[in-house]
């Protein structure tokens, strides 16, 4: 009998979830990306520093110890021994995909192609809402039109009063 291969699937909420915006890029974590993997964070920063010049600037960035402080501060509760005392690593969409040749194993391709639909539909997502946003301005713009004029017929005429009293 033969063993087929499990296919991994993983919520696309979940992956979601885990993309941040940083330094107005959309990236995620090492450690998210580990935990997707099913690989320790310090093995899959084995495999990146072993091939450094597949993640060029636009592709990864290590963390500011200054982002890395904000990060942990927005999460409520601290536990022993889970934030690392290294900077981490932050992928962006191409470096996600750089990580599946680096990590060369059918999990880490299965969960990348994952990962890209989620970066895809964020994407898809956003773009809705720049149409939105541009209609909205638009209705923003008339509005303020016909509150001013609203004002002008409101707001009875200025005329110099008479001082009433002794001088």
């Amino acid at each position: 009998m033969e063993k087929k291969d499990s296919v991994v699937c993983i919520p696309i909420e979940r992956i979601e979830n885990k993309i941040l915006l940083i330094r107005g890029q959309k990236v995620m974590l090492d450690k998210d990306l580990a935990g997707l993997y099913g690989v320790e964070t310090k093995r899959l920063k084995e495999q990146v520093k072993r091939n450094l010049e597949r993640f060029p600037q636009d592709f990864m960035l290590e963390l500011t110890k200054e982002e890395n402080d904000s990060l942990r501060s927005q999460n409520a509760t601290l536990k022993r021994g889970e934030h690392s005392k290294y900077l981490p690593y932050a992928f962006t969409e191409h470096g996600v995909l750089m990580l599946s040749s680096v990590l060369n194993s059918k999990k880490a391709i299965q969960v990348n192609i994952q990962i890209m639909r989620a970066f895809t539909k964020l994407r898809d997502v956003l773009a809705t809402h720049k149409d939105l946003q541009k209609k909205i301005e638009e209705h923003d713009k008339q509005i303020k039109y016909v509150f001013q004029i609203l004002n002008q017929i409101l707001t009875p005429p200025q005329t110099p009063r008479k001082r009433i009293g002794f001088l």
